[in-house]
């Protein structure tokens, strides 16, 4: 036994020391509840402005920005006396309004969550409920930018309307960012005291608030409390794409269609000891395709060019590399689909579509080009934040997933928080079996569905888990040749993504689904009742929201009458059994699939089907276990289950989640270099807004604005060189880019402002 699991023995471990320290609170805030459910709704409503009073005395005499530690320390101070009784006020005002009671483990991850760290729960522990304790709480400070960060447009709504009753029971305003909105109705959410909305709307809304003139257009009011659902797909996954906002370029797009062109006429090689044969070699490990000499060589003759690397070709060199990328790493129904005409991107880590997202450096136009679409022209970035940045912004940041734990260490790095692991309400019963391994893909196709038809036959519901929507649609066509009904829940069909998933639990229902598996709605044995009384009202043809109260009543009481059978006879066949397909390259992955089954004490299953020819498998660990898979004898159709195999796979994701660390990681790098640049450039332009009694310093004879233009001027005017040599154009873009002007508005100027400046910059030369 090693030291370290010596102390962890004696001591246990920092997760259950933590947990312990603060079950003295809960204990508290239970001994409040008998007395706060004698309260009248009046007297439960009264005890808001009370609390808000507290925290304005404590705060009351700090006036200077100067004192805004200490405001810190004094708010965190009265806060943490309120905690109990505020949490305990919650939790009586969510019985009252939606019926629901948080659980012990609720208020601990209420706790932690307000202490700013990362609540790890379960699946179906109720992470929803646990937002509106540290929200409500926080938001008495009344400093606003209490923000819930959700996933998707819809969580983002379906949340604010349902745990927005809790805080509209105690008096508090709530706010949803929707994608529609225009500044207005965003002004308006961002005013309330909390405000639901999604990771790009509250990033994008930033950005762009830093490219306006006038402070009352800006829409954000701070950044004081953020609470990230689903943090790890937030903060990590969704962390290597920054956020970007661009404008149109002038660049040609023949170029694309004439790199594109040659590429089916290269041949493919191989590395061999440092060999590189035929036209190009691809890397897959590395993520990277290059032409060899001899590749190089006929792509000049394709292309009728002297030389690829002469620097009047290097564009042209560029586009024939990134249309190689694109035919040999990027596929159709994998990294992207084709919808209308558009490429779109697909999600790597959760399955959905992200329209309006383009890949940049000309890739995005390659792959159009590879498509035979209309090819857009490449975008200039306006402003650029990565979300690691943006999330930074904020004084306090906190989250919750049920899969953080193989990445604490990068929250702790990258965001000085801490994961805590928080105790399931009921005991986890589900069965994870070991992963099946196969030699060819056929084969484990095969397995697949025979496994897929004995569990349908038995009536038991199974989550079939895909890594791409070209798996996803070749499982649904296996299944049609065998008669076995089935929903497909991929980037293509993803409209009814919250009914299928809440009917994925009913008796013998079978769903296919990549990564998208819908996140935030959980899956009930049994099925779900609120959704069912609604299809049978749509059967009568009658609108549910316009559905009168009895009608509601009769197809509800019908729908719960199916589900409360059907329960019962899902539990006695196994529960929910989760069947997955390919490992992901990432195994946090892996467990949400896994985690989909056994919310809540509930029975379930999960088994891994995987085969040599596995992306995964053949890319991070093919020889060794093809070797290995060789001394334990496999036949063909013959599946083995092997720990040491199962290691090798773990290892290989452990290797791939390195390698994507390490790309956020110089993301970070690249983007902290900005990052003073913009917290510089926009605390400058805020202030000129905020304090116009600041304006001589900042663009007055002698400001800031005046020595940046004077600089400018210099590199594309150059006083010493003639009128006729001066690079006009892009002093024009750079003058544009800072004054937010047009280009007519730039030439409007006139001459005379030209040749004042070149004056002034030919005396200050002699001078």
């Amino acid at each position: 036994m090693s030291f370290d699991k010596f102390l962890t023995k004696i001591f246990g471990s920092s997760n259950q020391r933590y947990l312990k320290s603060i079950q003295p609170l809960v204990d508290k805030i239970n001994s409040l509840e008998p007395s706060i459910q004698k309260l009248s709704d009046d007297e439960l409503r009264a005890r808001t402005p009370v609390f808000k009073e507290q925290v304005q005395r404590a705060v009351g005499d700090l006036r200077d920005k100067k004192d805004k530690e200490e405001r810190k320390r004094r708010e965190r101070a009265v806060l943490d006396e309120i905690l109990p009784e505020a949490f305990a006020i919650v939790r009586e005002a969510s019985v009252r309004s939606t019926g629901m009671r948080h659980f012990d483990v609720q208020m601990i991850g209420g706790i932690v969550l307000h202490e700013g760290n990362i609540a790890e729960m379960r699946t179906g522990e109720g992470k929803t409920l646990v937002a509106t304790l540290p929200s409500y709480l926080n938001a008495l400070t009344g400093r606003g930018g209490v923000h819930v960060v959700t996933v998707n447009d819809y969580l983002a709504s379906r949340d604010a309307e349902w745990m927005g009753q809790i805080h509209k029971f105690l008096g508090l305003e709530v706010g949803c960012i929707q994608n529609d909105m225009d500044d207005f109705e965003r002004q308006t959410a961002y005013a309330a005291d909390i405000t639901y909305g999604t990771n790009n709307e509250f990033g994008f809304d930033y950005l762009r608030d830093n490219m306006k003139f006038d402070l009352a257009t800006c829409v954000q009011r701070g950044h004081y409390f953020a609470i990230v659902d689903e943090v790890d797909s937030i903060l990590i996954d969704e962390a290597r794409t920054p956020l970007i906002i661009s404008g149109p370029s002038d660049e040609a797009t023949d170029k694309y269609r004439n790199a594109d062109a040659i590429i089916p006429q290269l041949k493919k090689g191989e590395d061999i000891d440092g060999k590189k044969t035929g036209d190009y070699v691809v890397d897959e490990k590395a993520h990277t395709a290059v032409l060899t000499e001899e590749g190089v060589e006929k792509a000049e003759r394709l292309l009728g060019v002297g030389n690829l690397y002469d620097p009047s070709n290097m564009e042209l060199l560029h586009c024939v590399e990134q249309a190689l990328k694109a035919h040999t790493l990027y596929r159709l129904d994998h990294q992207y689909v084709v919808q209308n005409g558009e490429v779109i991107i697909v999600d790597d880590f959760t399955g959905r579509l992200m329209k309006g997202r383009r890949w940049s450096d000309g890739l995005h136009q390659a792959v159009e080009a590879k498509e035979g679409v209309k090819i857009e022209r490449e975008n200039q970035t306006l402003a650029t934040i990565t979300l690691q940045n943006y999330f930074r912004l904020y004084q306090k940041l906190s989250g919750m997933t049920g899969t953080a734990e193989t990445e604490a260490s990068e929250f702790h790095s990258t965001y000085k928080l801490e994961v805590i692991v928080i105790p399931t309400h009921m005991p986890m019963v589900r069965k994870d079996n070991p992963d099946v391994i196969y030699r060819t893909l056929p084969e484990k196709w095969d397995a697949v569905v025979e496994e897929i038809q004995e569990r349908y036959e038995q009536g038991q519901p199974v989550l079939v888990g895909t890594v791409s929507v070209e798996n996803s649609e070749l499982i649904a066509r296996r299944l049609v040749r065998v008669n076995v009904p089935h929903n497909v829940l991929n980037a293509k069909h993803h409209e009814r993504e919250a009914e299928i998933v809440a009917q994925a639990g009913r008796k013998g229902a079978i769903t296919i689904a990549t990564n998208m598996a819908g996140r935030g709605t959980d899956i009930l044995l049994g099925g779900n009742p609120d959704f069912m009384a609604r299809e049978f009202l749509k059967e009568e043809e009658i609108d549910p929201d316009e559905a009168t109260e009895e009608q509601w009543k009769e197809a509800f009481a019908r729908a719960k009458r199916i589900v409360e059978s059907e329960h019962k006879e899902v539990v006695e066949r196994g529960g929910l059994h989760i069947l997955g397909t390919e490992r992901h390259e990432s195994r946090r992955i892996d467990n949400q699939l896994r985690g989909r089954s056994g919310r809540q004490g509930d029975p379930g299953s999960s088994r891994f089907f995987l085969s040599l020819e596995d992306d995964l498998m053949r890319i991070f660990a093919g020889d060794k276990v093809k070797a290995l898979m060789q001394r334990l004898g496999m036949e063909k159709g013959v599946a083995i289950e092997s720990k040491m195999v199962s290691k090798r796979i773990a290892s290989a994701q452990k290797s791939v989640e390195g390698r994507n660390f390490e790309t956020r990681k110089h993301l970070l790098e690249y983007d902290d270099v900005m990052n003073k640049q913009r917290e510089t450039i926009y605390g400058l332009r805020r202030q000129l807004m905020e304090e116009p009694d600041q304006r001589e310093y900042l663009v007055g004879e002698t400001g800031v604005a005046r020595d940046l233009l004077t600089d400018l001027t210099q590199q594309y005017l150059n006083p010493d060189l003639s009128p006729d040599d001066w690079d006009v154009e892009n002093y024009k873009v750079q003058i544009h880019s800072i004054l937010g002007e047009t280009e007519d508005q730039v030439r409007g100027k006139g001459k005379a402002d030209r040749r004042r400046s070149h004056a002034h910059l030919r005396a200050d030369h002699h001078a």
